[in-house]
């Protein structure tokens, strides 16, 4: 069946502290996928990002994302969790575990995952710079 762990963080992501949540029991490997505010984009100072999200749709999507990736690929855990609101420069955005028997699967399931969410979360942000305000195309 697989561990599936969806969070939707208004506060700091700590990966550490996630991935102690995951279920490993007869695991390999542990992939895992952090994404970082960067500081500049484009030579530009970056201040923040801010996240908007369709609060009610997101844990749903999430969940049905890790659902996919457990269902379609050899793996026993997921954990995806995601930040909501400010998020400043090297500060946790995104954080995706995959805990699976063998670490392949776990690379292609984590690779597989962040370009999904990416894709489908009901997701928006603005980027907070040096020169404007900037909300960036797409979802994720």
């Amino acid at each position: 069946m697989g561990q599936i762990i969806v969070r939707v963080e208004a506060d700091k992501i700590n990966p550490e502290y996630l991935r102690t949540l995951l279920d490993v029991d007869n695991c390999g490997s542990v992939v895992s996928f952090v994404g970082l505010t960067r500081g500049t984009e484009k030579g530009v100072s970056v201040q923040r990002l801010e996240f908007d999200a369709w609060e009610d749709k997101l844990p749903g999507v999430l969940n049905n994302i890790a659902q996919s990736s457990i269902d379609n690929f050899d793996i026993n855990s997921v954990l995806i969790s995601h930040r909501i609101g400010v998020v400043n420069p090297s500060e946790p955005i995104v954080c995706i575990h995959v805990a699976s028997t063998h670490r392949n699967e776990g690379f292609e399931a984590c690779s597989w995952l962040i370009t999904e969410l990416k894709s489908q979360a009901p997701l928006w942000k603005k980027e907070v710079r040096s020169d404007g305000e900037f909300w960036k195309e797409g979802l994720g």
